[in-house]
């Protein structure tokens, strides 16, 4: 029989888990998960190219890049509790910025505070509390737990976002949609996301517990270069950064999935939402299946076979069999996002089957981190040019034979990493 304590213990712990998954996606609302659901609204409502939305995404990475170096060291010493609430308050305040419908300029000031709100005081502070949690539930389930619940509250807020969009427009049949009404509507979202992102700021605030990480490690890791270089010195770190990178390609491409769904298949903008939306529910199943395999079969190997059908995914659309037809192209972007999702589920379990001490997490995040989500500043761009310069279907293959490509680096990293450990 289960005893009082016990079942408190557990309803606590998925208290923080909960808190985690939301905090985890409502960090990154605003900044990615709205251009990646309404991406031709988006460019249509802001009037910009693929390229400019592309540079505001270069701008958040180049700040998160040195971001996450020094949020590793500062996750090692500070509260998660107050770092993630902080972000959380401040990342939420740029939404009232983007409702107001700012110009290029703007938006590029607007993602790099991001970039520095989402990683300096959010990322490694929750990676640090999600792999603390998983001593006790293990490694895989932790973080495929995290990714899929945050797919799944994803999916969810993008699926009701998209009904609440399409609701706040006249009927289509009737008359075309103009410029004006779009953007009402689309601005009614973006003021959605910007309450939702406040309102789980509290949440964190009132479940997280208020924990300093030098009371559960074995060293008092102070904000300085030494974690850093310890991690910097063991090779399983630089083969999971290469990892993270491939991964992250593919993750960012997802940004695509929509507006292939409109050239291809000649979408409306709620039908093209919807595609963008699927993805997140298959991210649900993904990461926690992920998550299990992990426990069960080793992180590592879990990320191979995830490599294998991404590669194939991405091969078949950017072979251009798959364009053309509604059903198979649709299958196709599930089955790619299903290798997408498999991967960020169970990648930072990875850090436990390197064997990187648990007193030195944070700084070994943000070193895998660094490296690992530079696509955040090259990817945006890259897939922007790609895009504006091949019209049509022709762009699209482009960026996924690129995506390809990575999928077989990041193949060959994770062989190298499972014959190192």
């Amino acid at each position: 029989m289960i005893s009082t304590e016990s079942k408190k213990t557990r309803l606590q712990q998925g208290l923080i888990l909960a808190a985690l998954i939301a905090a985890g996606e409502a960090a990154f609302l605003l900044p990615f998960v709205l251009a990646r659901v309404f991406r031709p609204t988006f460019l249509d409502v802001f009037g910009i190219s693929n390229f400019e939305l592309g540079t505001a995404f270069s701008l958040y990475g180049v700040v998160a890049m040195v971001s996450y170096f020094a949020g590793g060291p500062l996750a090692d010493r500070f509260s998660a509790r107050k770092l993630m609430t902080a972000a959380l308050i401040a990342t939420g305040a740029g939404g009232i910025v983007l409702a107001g419908i700012p110009s290029v300029q703007v938006m590029n000031v607007l993602w790099s505070v991001w970039g520095m709100t989402t990683i300096l005081l959010f990322w490694a502070a929750m990676i640090r509390s999600t792999r603390e949690w998983g001593q006790l539930s293990g490694q895989g389930k932790a973080y495929g737990f995290l990714d899929g619940g945050r797919g799944l509250l994803a999916a969810t807020i993008a699926s009701i976002s998209v009904l609440i969009f399409s609701s706040l427009l006249p009927d289509r049949t009737t008359a075309p949609i103009t410029a004006e009404q779009r953007e009402v509507a689309f601005r009614s979202v973006i003021w959605i996301f910007t309450g939702l992102t406040m309102t789980i700021a509290l949440l964190v605030w009132k479940i997280i517990p208020d924990t300093k990480p030098s009371k559960i490690t074995t060293a008092g890791t102070k904000l300085s270069l030494q974690g850093i270089k310890s991690a910097c010195q063991m090779p399983v770190v630089w083969l999971h950064a290469i990892i993270v990178v491939c991964s992250y390609v593919g993750y960012k491409a997802t940004d695509d999935f929509s507006l292939l769904a409109r050239d291809a298949l000649a979408f409306d903008d709620v039908e093209s939402s919807s595609v963008g939306a699927l993805g997140f529910w298959i991210r649900a199943i993904a990461a926690i299946g992920a998550g299990y395999l992990g426990d069960r079969f080793e992180s590592s190997r879990v990320i191979t076979w995830s490599f294998c059908i991404l590669i194939a995914g991405s091969l078949l659309i950017a072979s251009g069999t798959v364009i053309n037809l509604a059903w198979m192209l649709i299958m196709t972007i599930a089955a790619t996002s299903a290798g997408i999702y498999a991967l960020r589920g169970v990648y930072f379990a990875l850090l436990e089957e390197g064997g990187v001490p648990l007193a030195t997490t944070g700084s070994a995040i943000g070193v895998v981190s660094f490296i690992g989500f530079t696509p955040d500043v090259f990817m945006g761009p890259l897939m922007g040019i790609l895009l504006d310069r091949s019209p049509g279907t022709l762009g699209h293959q482009h960026v996924f034979a690129t995506v390809a490509i990575f999928g077989f680096i990041g193949l060959g990293a994770t062989i190298i990493f499972r014959r190192v450990t």
